[in-house]
């Protein structure tokens, strides 16, 4: 798990040199009209994993299995003001958050690690494991968007 739980809490640098460098210009800029500038995706991966930091938490903790609610990311982004947010502050507690997380889950005894809560929005029981390595995998799923929007917005100027 130690491997597993390196790789989760590295994601905070990595979302800090995915966009190093840009301008708060080329952040709010939207190369693809119709989805989210790359300020909101920031936006998006602080509450996201601030969401899933619960969930880990709650699989690990609590004796019961737990629902894990899910939630409307494009409510969110549209009716939460991801573009007024500071950005910055965002890759902070993103960072903070996962670094945290990591540590606590670090000390979670090895039997917990099988244990389960139920999405109300997936058919299976997901597991802690399951939980980490997914949001390993959801922040690497939203950096090839940055990668492709940078390149666009950079393109531009």
């Amino acid at each position: 798990m130690n491997a597993l739980l390196d790789q989760y809490a590295a994601g905070g640098q990595k979302l800090r040199q995915a966009i190093a460098g840009l301008s708060p210009e080329q952040l709010k800029a939207f190369p693809v009209p119709g989805t989210w500038s790359i300020h909101q995706i920031i936006i998006h991966m602080m509450d996201s994993d601030l969401i899933g930091a619960d969930r880990m938490k709650r699989v690990a903790a609590e004796d019961r299995e737990p629902t894990l609610i899910g939630y409307d990311e494009t409510a969110f982004v549209r009716e939460l003001s991801y573009h007024e947010l500071d950005v910055q502050k965002a890759l902070e507690v993103f960072d903070l958050n996962r670094q945290l997380t990591a540590e606590a889950l670090r000390r979670v005894p090895a039997d917990r690690w099988s244990r389960v809560g139920h999405h109300n929005e997936h058919p299976h029981p997901m597991s802690l494991t399951d939980l980490v390595r997914n949001y390993i995998e959801h922040l690497e799923h939203h950096l090839k968007f940055i990668a492709g929007k940078r390149a666009m917005v950079e393109g531009q100027g």
